[in-house]
């Protein structure tokens, strides 16, 4: 059941992040792609910064930032 929760999660942030980002998302397997790995990504700002996210809410929450961030840098990179 966590890895489904997992995927869940992943697939709902990358979708937030795509909408905040570019307007538009990119389809299940990219949304779910990009959720995850901002997961990693704000799970570990988060953890440098020294704050902490609790319950599936504060996941969502960290994994959206992290698929923001890594959305802003692939646009900057692209841009390059």
């Amino acid at each position: 059941m966590g890895f489904i929760l997992w995927l869940i999660i992943g697939g709902i942030a990358g979708w937030i992040a795509g909408k905040v980002m570019r307007g538009g998302g990119f389809g299940i397997l990219g949304n779910i792609g990009v959720g995850i790995v901002g997961a990693v990504i704000g799970g570990f700002i988060f953890s440098l910064l020294g704050l902490s996210s609790n319950g599936l809410i504060g996941s969502l929450v960290v994994a959206t930032i992290g698929a923001i961030i890594l959305l802003w840098v692939v646009a900057k990179i692209k841009k390059a």
